[in-house]
């Protein structure tokens, strides 16, 4: 029954969003934005889980008997929502509400959790984490890309509070694009997954933390991996997705990522002979939005974020091909077929999905969020 309420509930929160998605023919102004009431719902779903320390899914190396310790001694920021990444955007949800709903009635409650959880302290320990020993592929590379996407969206709070949290990031931060750099030369190969590895999901998200941070080395770095793994990609085999945990789109994010790395003429031409049979709509697969069966089931529940990633992949690929191309309507319609799919479902009742899949609607719903103008001219800069 508490399940069913919580649905219930759900569904009532969001019908504004889920009305502004007509059946027929959306476009970019019609489709589900986020709006005060949805924010503060999806606000509430982060503030019950990231200072929530079980149950917790660790990824723990032990090196000895005294590294047998509580998630939140190993990790003392990121120690809520069941396991580290999860944690990390749910961190980076509340920081991009905060950011666009400053009346936000959940604002100081917020701010309370993201002042203690965010201190130099706990932060400095989180960075460290990466220097243990066998710690080198932790969060490899999904946990790596929310941090960054964290620290981007930190960089652009403009009151004392951010500040004060971007400037704690600094060694987390630094840990990660460290290991990035490191990391990238040596992988010869892109994952193609549909989970946590997937490479193309990371350099996307670190591509934009790169532009928007101006480091110019990093962002020429994953330009040029990015182009070495998929740019000459054909033909891709879209009757194989969704996989059965799916919860990204091994297409959608490689085509999300190369829109990215290409000029838009560049890209349509790329993107119609990746997945030629796009434009002309049908039945492809990845345009049916994936059943849920269980939604209580860790692995199952994926699928509820697949549907929602896929919809920001679709939204964000449409936008990036040329006016005219018909792949945009294709792309659009399916993108809010699948938010429609899925955003009743954020809240189910269920922690296995509570304690992530908000991120994931959050992300869907408000887009690349607000820039600063010197973020965004570096950015524009470094394309």
């Amino acid at each position: 029954m508490r399940r069913i309420q919580a649905a219930v509930l759900s569904i009532a929160l969001l019908a504004p969003a889920l009305q502004a998605a007509p059946k027929t023919t959306p476009s970019e102004e019609t489709l589900p934005k986020l709006t005060p009431v949805e924010a503060s719902h999806f606000a509430a779903l982060a503030l019950k889980c990231v200072q929530r320390q079980y149950p917790n899914k660790l990824d723990h190396v032990m090196n000895g008997p005294e590294d047998v310790e509580n998630p939140q001694k190993l990790h003392p920021a990121f120690y809520g929502c069941f396991d580290w990444h999860s944690s990390v955007h749910a961190h980076w949800m509340l920081v991009r509400l905060l950011r666009l709903f400053p009346d936000l009635k959940e604002g100081a409650k917020i701010r309370a959790a993201l002042n203690e959880n965010l201190s130099a302290e706990n932060l400095k320990a989180e960075g460290a984490y990466f220097s243990r020993p066998l710690s080198q592929s932790f969060e490899r590379t999904y946990g790596w890309a929310w941090t960054l996407k964290l620290a981007e969206e930190l960089r652009e709070c403009d009151d004392a509070d951010g500040k004060k949290w971007y400037a704690n990031m600094q060694p987390l931060e630094d840990a990660i694009v460290e290991r990035l750099a490191e990391f990238l030369p040596k992988q010869t190969y892109p994952i193609r997954t549909g989970v946590h590895p997937n490479t193309a999901f990371a350099l996307a998200f670190a591509l934009d933390y790169a532009r928007a941070v101006g480091n110019k080395t990093l962002a020429v770095l994953i330009v040029q991996r990015s182009r070495d793994y998929y740019g000459k990609d054909a033909a891709y085999p879209a009757a194989w997705e969704p996989g059965g945990e799916d919860f990204l789109s091994p297409a959608l994010e490689e085509a999300d990522l190369m829109r990215r790395v290409m000029s838009r003429v560049t890209f349509a031409a790329w993107f119609h002979k990746f997945l030629p049979e796009l434009a002309e709509g049908g039945k492809s697969s990845l345009l049916q939005p994936a059943i849920v069966a269980d939604r209580t089931d860790p692995k199952l529940v994926h699928l509820d974020g697949l549907n929602l990633s896929r919809a920001w992949c679709m939204l964000g690929i449409a936008e990036s091909l040329p006016r005219g191309d018909r792949a945009r309507q294709v792309l659009l319609t399916a993108a809010a077929r699948h938010a429609e799919a899925a955003l009743p479902h954020v809240a189910s009742g269920d922690y296995m999905g509570e304690h992530w899949l908000a991120t994931f609607a959050v992300y869907m719903l408000s887009g690349p969020g607000p820039r600063s103008g010197a973020a965004q001219a570096s950015a524009e800069a470094m394309r």
